[in-house]
């Protein structure tokens, strides 16, 4: 690279090179999204669900079944718009923001790549990506749980239901059988993107409802991204050497990298699911924090509860990973940044 272009490089921010990792992180994103979303509902819903309770989602498989009968497809697709909606931008922004920042970081190619820069440029990715979409993350959880049949904890029964008919459970179960859907708390209209995304801002103090959980979300997601990014990179260079970046490689590599740092973060992600939905009052559960969240939820379950959900998460995260990643560099190769 001659100096002159190296002047010129900092100051480039729509490159063409920047536009196609925006573009491939987009569809790298949305793709690996459709494909698990059935088990990342599921996933959701375990780490959500009273944990003392009879009517709870257990087995993966038993529950995907149960899913179907339930809600049919829709209900395997459930918040999944929103989810494409929220991860087009924000895997774009993660994969964008980590290629720009490992170049500034490298002083554009004058420093070596290792591995404490790739985990530095991977979690400023990742707080960087989730900062800025994650109001559509909140509604997503919120809508991935408002038509699951979930049982409400005895306790959140208030003594006089006819009192208190909000209390009535959003999973349609607040005894041992299964309400109908027209008794859900919920009308047609809630139960899309922008009804949802309104009722909480009506009902839980405005705007900063629709951050409630960030702090736990991005000191979850700083690691995850840095591992995630770094043994991604580090996995490449061992299992597709110059020569052998066949298909199955690069699946490989994504999956091992998304199972290491999903498993090693786990805990972060079953504590932002419990603050984005407990303003849901069918939970009967409020937080005054994440630490108080944390306090709860190892009081209650234990340590346990921190990995509730792990079992369909590992089962979707390698295919998800995967995907996404082998989407991203096929794109990239597209549309010529490789």
């Amino acid at each position: 690279m001659t100096e002159r272009e190296q002047k010129k490089s900092p100051t480039t921010w729509i490159s063409p090179q920047l536009s196609s990792y925006f573009i491939a992180g987009g569809v790298a994103g949305a793709a690996s999204r459709t494909v698990v979303s059935p088990l990342e509902r599921l996933k959701i819903i375990q780490q959500v669900q009273p944990a003392s309770s009879n009517k709870q989602y257990k087995g993966v498989w038993a529950s995907l079944v149960r899913m179907w009968r339930e809600e049919g497809f829709k209900g395997y697709m459930r918040g999944n718009g929103i989810n494409c909606l929220r991860i087009i931008p924000y895997s774009a922004v993660q994969f964008t923001t980590y290629e720009q920042l490992k170049k500034w970081f490298t002083g554009y190619g004058a420093k070596p790549l290792d591995t404490r820069t790739r985990l530095c440029a991977g979690a400023l990715a990742g707080i960087t990506s989730v900062c800025t979409t994650y109001p559509l993350d909140l509604v997503r959880s919120r809508l991935s749980i408002a038509t699951a049949s979930i049982p409400m904890q005895a306790a959140a029964v208030p003594s006089s239901s006819a009192a208190q008919p909000a209390l009535a459970s959003a999973y349609h179960t607040a005894s041992s059988t299964a309400r109908p859907l027209a008794s859900s708390p919920f009308t047609p209209q809630e139960l899309t993107m922008w009804g949802m995304t309104l009722k909480v801002m009506r009902e839980e103090g405005g705007l900063r409802a629709l951050y409630r959980g960030l702090v736990p979300t991005a000191m979850g997601v700083a690691p995850y991204v840095g591992i995630n990014f770094a043994s991604y990179e580090a996995l490449r260079g061992i299992i597709t050497p110059p020569g052998k970046s066949s298909v199955h490689r690069k699946l490989l590599c994504g999956a091992l990298a998304g199972s290491i740092s999903q498993t090693l973060t786990y805990p972060f992600d079953v504590l932002r699911r419990k603050m984005q939905v407990t303003g849901m009052n069918a939970l009967g559960i409020k937080y005054n924090g994440a630490w108080d969240a944390l306090r709860s939820i190892v009081r209650t379950e234990g340590v346990r509860g921190l990995y509730r959900g792990l079992w369909p998460n590992l089962l979707k995260v390698a295919p998800s990973i995967a995907t996404s990643f082998f989407t991203y560099e096929l794109v990239k190769e597209f549309l010529g940044a490789s």
